[in-house]
């Protein structure tokens, strides 16, 4: 099953560092029958984007928390064994929620396909948008409005052999 990890890039030099993503149960999302029915789409394609735009906003939750971290989204596509993965927590209305599997045990690093990173020229946006978060989630429409700021920014995709460059070991 293919998962969406978010991380920051502190946590994708650290996850370069060790060779795994950390220590299970790790947040990811990925496509599950509950998310195709909260999607609304047989598409493969947009089920996966999906998934990732909400380890996106995730990745967005662990920047709103970690003020010295870039400011920059990161998420780790990874390839896991099903039974590894178990639905997230019912958390009612979160908007976290969608999606949100846990993956047991430790995944290494070489179980990723690929790696999602926010340009440079995001990071304005981003921090922006990880400073109105809190304001957004408690329903205010202006910060909402900055939140989604973010979310206008595509992710980039990078290779897994990119990633000592995108965490800056690769000099």
């Amino acid at each position: 099953m293919r998962v969406y990890v978010p991380l920051t890039l502190s946590g994708l030099a650290e996850a370069y560092g060790t060779g795994h993503l950390g220590a299970g149960p790790l947040v990811a999302y990925a496509v599950t029958p509950a998310f195709r029915e909260w999607v609304l789409s047989d598409d493969v394609e947009e089920l996966e984007y999906a998934a990732l735009s909400r380890a996106a906003l995730a990745s967005l939750r662990l920047l709103a928390t970690d003020a010295g971290a870039a400011r920059r989204r990161v998420v780790v596509a990874a390839d896991v064994s099903d039974g590894a993965v178990s639905p997230g927590p019912d958390r009612g209305a979160d908007r976290a929620t969608p999606g949100e599997v846990r993956v047991d045990g430790t995944v290494p690093l070489a179980r990723a396909a690929a790696v999602h990173v926010d340009s440079a020229d995001a990071e304005t946006d981003v921090a922006a948008a990880a400073e109105a978060l809190a304001a957004a989630d408690g329903g205010d429409d202006d910060a909402r409005f900055v939140v989604d700021g973010a979310e206008d920014h595509e992710l980039l995709w990078y290779a897994t052999q990119e990633i000592p460059n995108l965490v800056g070991a690769g000099d």
